[in-house]
């Protein structure tokens, strides 16, 4: 029987032939890395905790019936498996040492460490909820496929046991709907909860009116939306409130329970709001990698974890490790999208040079194409240089550029498909919610870490005493 430090080789001898680059995480970052490294003379180990690359932007649209996850989150593999230079594992990434060159990965009491010429880390980040871990059991976030699923199956079955329910106290409780956090996420998704009680879900009851529901979205910030300015926050808070959200800014989470939530008012009052779904969109926090890359680098690390990065995305005395995307502070620029897209090829670009002995590129510079945030149908607000745009013109441009960034034509022509079956009925399409999908990650938590593994039946074979496969591992 082997044991959970059993080491496995983690690469074909031929890889060890040319310069080995590996990069922790699938996302934009990552996968952006090494779709640039295509025509590379090198061999690339792409390391995900998922086996999916995640179009994280749209996960509200599959919390709330509109898209498949399959749709937003397409196989890296499949993504990946004409670029014959890339070798795709799975496993979440436990450790990295700076002065040996590795990258150690565990799945399933399966350890492997991966030996690096050139490191990209873009491991992102996950939810924060400011030191009150606890709230995530009864609020979950906004950042993987199964949080999604979770959403979507809390939020269908609260109507369906409002339905069952004869108490008006719990039907109201049950009916009430309160997304914590007022950025892009946030107001995405209660505008998707107000669209699906008043259209999509109206006549499908016969004992409560879903348009009777109520949609709550709070933050202590004094402004909805903070990064795109008041002018724009002010009409997405207007568009909201027409929509049925109330927006209650100046607020703050005191405390979270199976029944509700203890909100604290700018003047100090405290008070209640009864409500059976949480939803939590308020704040991130970098991987936990990204404290271990400071404490061996001595790079600053910040209050969401984040490391600081030379302008060139490396780490101190490191120019072999390139840190992109969410993990890495810099010039103080946005956890979106594009920041890991281009540090991301960046980065590459990077390697590709000092491979081949030049001169590296100047400094990072991000190149600002804009953010946008939908409010409901026909209805979002775009801030794009010096130009802002509200309303039906930039409901549009959200559609194109969301449906650019989209991997793969199939997932494409699926997504306007659901798109107009959502936007122009009021039908969705992906109303499948499960008691697994609720229950099953405070299932998994309670059940503790070695569940998983135990499951599976482990690994059955010997520790492995020397290589007997002529493959190099480290």
């Amino acid at each position: 029987m082997t044991t959970s430090a059993e080491r496995v080789p983690a690469a074909p001898a031929a890889y060890a032939r040319r310069p080995r680059v590996v990069i922790v995480g699938s996302g934009f970052g990552g996968l952006f890395a090494a779709q640039r490294l295509r025509k590379a003379d090198v061999d690339i180990t792409l390391i995900g905790k998922t086996s999916h690359h995640l179009f994280q932007p749209l996960l509200y649209q599959v919390a709330t019936g509109i898209l498949s996850e399959g749709e937003i989150a397409p196989a890296t593999r499949e993504i990946l498996r004409r670029q014959e230079n890339v070798r795709v594992l799975m496993g979440e990434v436990t450790d990295i040492d700076l002065a040996a060159r590795t990258v150690t990965s565990t799945i399933l009491g399966r350890t492997t460490v991966h030996p690096y010429d050139e490191l990209i880390v873009a491991a992102g980040a996950g939810q924060s909820y400011f030191g009150n871990d606890r709230f995530a059991e009864f609020a979950p976030g906004m950042k993987s496929v199964d949080d999604a699923l979770e959403l979507r199956g809390r939020i269908f079955g609260a109507f369906e046991l409002a339905e069952l329910a004869t108490d008006q106290a719990e039907i109201d409780r049950l009916m009430t709907f309160v997304v914590v956090g007022a950025g892009p996420t946030g107001v995405e998704m209660a505008g998707q909860i107000a669209e699906l009680a008043h259209r999509t879900l109206k006549r499908d009851f016969r004992s409560i009116d879903p348009r009777t529901a109520r949609i709550v979205l709070l933050d202590a910030a004094p402004y909805v939306l903070p990064s795109f300015g008041e002018r724009l926050g002010g009409r997405a808070r207007r568009q909201l409130n027409d929509i049925g959200v109330e927006v209650q800014l100046g607020a703050m989470v005191t405390d979270v329970d199976a029944d509700g939530l203890d909100i604290k008012d700018a003047d100090g009052q405290v008070r209640r709001i009864n409500a059976a779904t949480k939803i939590w969109a308020a704040g991130v926090q970098a991987s936990p990698l990204g404290r271990m890359l400071g404490e061996q680098s001595g790079a600053e690390v910040d209050r969401a974890g984040r490391v600081s990065v030379l302008p060139d995305l490396t780490l101190p005395g490191h120019p072999e490790v390139h840190v992109v995307g969410d993990m890495m502070s810099l010039d103080k620029l946005p956890g979106v999208a594009q920041v890991a897209i281009q540090g991301g090829r960046y980065a590459a670009d990077q390697i590709i040079r000092r491979l081949a002995g030049k001169e590296p590129k100047g400094p990072f510079h991000y190149f600002d194409k804009g953010s946008m945030a939908t409010i409901s149908r026909f209805s979002a607000v775009a801030d794009i240089g010096k130009f802002k745009f509200s309303g039906f013109i930039a409901w549009v441009m959200w559609l194109v550029v969301h449906l650019f960034y989209i991997v793969g034509f199939k997932s494409r022509i699926t997504t306007v498909l659901h798109w107009a079956v959502s936007f122009l009925g009021r039908g969705r399409s992906q109303r499948v919610a499960t008691q697994q999908q609720v229950f099953g990650r405070l299932a998994l938590e309670n059940a503790g870490p070695d569940f998983e593994a135990s499951k599976t039946g482990g690994l059955q074979d010997q520790p492995v005493q020397g290589d007997l496969t002529g493959r190099e591992s480290a």
